[in-house]
């Protein structure tokens, strides 16, 4: 039982206010797809994504401060279980920025029918003739704005961001933003894992630090593709919620709330991918 009072509700994860200075970010087991949050849920996916996160934040801190306090979730709830301390970091409170940090090194998703219909991904020219899935000649910076649950976040031009955070701002997040797919791509390649786009989010410390937060490199946050299964021109084999997002496709719903129950067999597949990412990505069994 988590005695904070609980001031952020969002798809996947709960934030309790710990005091003046600090949070208790905890992630749930729930699901969304097309910003919706379903009614199933995926076994242990909150402790994947906490600690598939918690091993890139270490990977990472040589390039940006996170917001990890590295207090014992203990420390913070008394008699927290097993379960608990797996799913929830004791992190520092931030000014929250109002945009998202998208990286893209592959064109899928949006960024393929965008580039259908435009030749660009949001407004950057790319070369003519890309197919499906194929990895960028250069990695691009797309940032999005934030949406509240329920409404769809919205691709936005970087001079837009400059208008949002300014412009100093939005040229350290970019620059960052790229460092930081980079680092996380080669490592994710040595151990078989295609990162095709990620998204970060950012805040700033009481000193107007800008400082990395929520989740970074976990499949709910990023494409992560089989490298072995790696295919030019098709949709490649996902280790995120694909799986959920094609049987969703599938039915007659127009992708506002409430959506539909998600069978089970697509929920263990879901969740085996999620388990093969963590291994993979970490070296270690998620026990």
């Amino acid at each position: 039982m988590i005695n904070l009072p609980l001031i952020h509700k969002g798809k996947v994860r709960d934030v309790y206010q710990i005091d003046d200075k600090r949070l208790l970010m905890v992630a749930s087991d729930r699901l969304s797809a097309f910003d919706v949050v379903l009614p199933d849920t995926i076994p242990n996916k909150g402790a994947l994504l906490t600690q598939i996160s918690n091993f890139w934040f270490a990977q990472s801190q040589d390039i940006i401060a996170n917001h990890l306090t590295h207090t014992p979730v203990q420390e913070v709830i008394i008699g927290a279980d097993k379960d608990l301390i797996k799913r929830a970091v004791v992190v520092k409170k931030l000014k929250a920025l109002p945009v998202e940090a998208i990286v893209r090194g592959y064109i899928i998703g949006s960024g393929w029918k965008d580039y259908q219909q435009t030749g660009q991904i949001c407004g950057i020219d790319l070369p003519k003739g890309l197919q499906q899935a194929q990895k960028l000649d250069q990695v691009i910076f797309t940032p999005s704005s934030k949406a509240a649950v329920g409404d769809h976040d919205e691709n936005i031009s970087f001079d837009r961001m400059i208008e949002l955070v300014g412009v100093d701002l939005a040229k350290q997040i970019k620059q960052v933003s790229l460092k930081l797919y980079q680092m996380a791509a080669q490592h994710a390649e040595k151990n078989g894992i295609i990162i095709a786009d990620t998204k970060f989010e950012f805040g700033l410390d009481e000193n107007d630090n800008l400082v990395l937060m929520d989740e970074i490199l976990t499949p709910d946050s990023s494409r992560f593709w089989n490298k072995e299964n790696y295919q030019i021109g098709t949709s490649p084999e996902s280790y995120d919620k694909q799986f959920v997002r094609d049987y969703l496709e599938t039915l007659d719903w127009d992708k506002t709330a409430p959506g539909p129950k998600v069978p089970k067999e697509v929920i263990e597949a879901t969740a085996a991918k999620y388990h093969e990412a963590y291994e993979l990505i970490t070296g270690e069994r998620f026990v």
